[in-house]
């Protein structure tokens, strides 16, 4: 679609007005990075409390670094808050879409706030706009983004260019991943929309912001590969990278079942594998599988459409399917060597999906609560960050207030979560409170050889038993 919205003054330092819709975990750290790096951005959720909270002074998740970049932003009023759309779009140059797209249960995605998002801004600007969609979206949604757009504008003189700009944030170093980027992916279709993406990300691109993570001196690395595409192949990209490393998870799970059988250690296994160039050892990981909101979400709209294109995704939903026996599995190793759960109790260690985040959604951790509580055991739970979100969700977890009290007493501890903090536990002192000294190490993240020395009954993924 050719682009006509003005973009006279875009060029490379400019201090452009974005407006950032969505202020859930991609859209907080999008805006408020941004607003780090010199744009004037303006966040925007329907979500009154959300909001509120946000005016107050308070994040409504937890991400490392995040909180420091949103009150220094605010102090430098190069971030605002809002409640409308329509009214923060017709104000901004750019418009990020960082709404969520959930997955219905035929899983096909939710366009709903996609759409309102889009219909408030056709409806409200005067002027054109180049809007870029941030979040994960099946492909051709830019495409059907366009029409939606052109047909509901109200100002016939006011046109709209859309581009494809996925994010690749992990939860827990996000803001260091939106700073620090190994790739930077355009997905656009006229060299307009090019021209005021590559102004807004070349502070990111030539490295030449005061980095706010790192305050003395960035390591040394090299600056983000730009990727420009075409917006179909943009929106493949997110979908099949997140796909590939759901493939590399379940396949080193399959490994661990494997060195379960014949008595060989996955670390091992993996270790070696990964030293292979070709294949390198990141999320070479056996463990209770991946979670989150993303990862098997992703992977199953992928899964979708292979199916909707008629294309054979055997490989994809094999490791749908290796990752849904994990929590099974690792049940079953509880069971197997506690006998009966029924009023056992079970201390959990860690309830977010992954460290350094408080997300639960879609966290193994939660599964297996779920499970244990469901066979009759007693379960009490710890996280350093996620005890307030999963006690919202389920108001009835006993949680201790450090992970020594969920120890005392407890028949088995269970390691769900990977913090740092468990690693450093004094296990010696764990194993004297414990009714039973016995540990399932779902993340492998404990020394077998060491909880032998403290006479644990230590059990992990993959690994040899002692």
């Amino acid at each position: 679609m050719n682009s006509t919205y003005n973009d006279a003054r875009t060029f490379e330092g400019l201090r452009l007005r974005i407006a950032v819709i969505g202020c859930g975990h991609v859209g907080l750290v999008t805006g408020i990075c941004l607003a780090s790096i010199g744009h004037q951005v303006t966040c925007v959720d329907h979500d009154t409390e959300r909001i509120r909270l946000l005016e107050e002074g308070r994040l409504p998740l937890y991400e490392s670094h995040l909180d420091e970049l949103f009150l220094r932003s605010r102090r430098a009023h190069a971030l605002a808050l809002a409640r409308d759309s329509g009214n923060a779009a017709k104000d901004a140059e750019v418009v990020f879409l960082c709404v969520g797209v959930p997955q219905l249960e035929n899983g096909d995605s939710d366009f709903s706030s996609l759409d309102t998002a889009a219909r408030q801004i056709a409806q409200t600007v005067d002027t054109s706009k180049l809007i870029v969609v941030r979040s994960t979206v099946p492909v051709q949604t830019g495409e059907q983004l366009v029409h939606l757009l052109s047909v509901y504008r109200r100002n016939r003189d006011v046109s709209f260019s859309v581009a494809s700009n996925p994010q690749f944030l992990r939860e827990g170093s996000a803001v260091e991943d939106f700073l620090h980027a190994d790739r930077i992916l355009l997905g656009v279709e006229d060299s307009a929309s090019e021209r005021t993406l590559r102004s807004i990300y070349a502070p990111l691109l030539e490295q030449n912001f005061h980095c706010p993570v790192h305050l003395e001196r960035c390591p040394t690395r090299k600056p983000p590969e730009l990727l420009l595409t075409n917006i179909h192949s943009a929106e493949l990209i997110k979908y099949a990278s997140n796909a590939f490393l759901a493939v590399k998870i379940s396949y080193a799970n399959v490994l661990a079942d494997l060195c379960e059988r014949l008595r060989a250690d996955v670390e091992e296994v993996t270790r070696a594998v990964g030293l292979d160039p070709r294949i390198r050892p990141g999320f070479l990981e056996a463990g209770l599988g991946f979670g989150g909101s993303r990862l098997p979400k992703d992977l199953r709209a992928f899964c979708r459409l292979t199916e909707r294109t008629g294309v054979e995704g055997g490989i994809l939903h094999a490791a749908e399917e290796v990752n849904r026996s994990r929590i099974d599995l690792f049940f079953n190793k509880v069971q197997g060597s506690l006998w009966v759960l029924n009023d056992k109790r079970i201390g959990l260690l860690g309830l977010a999906h992954k460290a350094d985040t408080d997300d639960i959604r879609g966290s193994p951790a939660i599964e297996l609560f779920k499970r244990f509580t469901a066979a009759g055991a007693q379960v009490r739970a710890y996280d350093p960050r996620a005890m307030s979100q999963a006690h919202r969700a389920y108001p009835d977890m006993m949680c201790g207030a450090a992970a020594l009290d969920v120890a005392e007493g407890a028949d088995a501890l269970v390691v769900a979560t990977d913090w740092e903090e468990f690693l450093k536990l004094d296990w010696r002192r764990v194993h004297d409170v414990m009714a039973r000294p016995t540990v399932f190490d779902g993340r492998n993240l404990l020394s077998p050889s060491h909880m032998e020395d403290l006479k644990f009954e230590y059990y992990s993924v993959g690994r040899p038993n002692f």
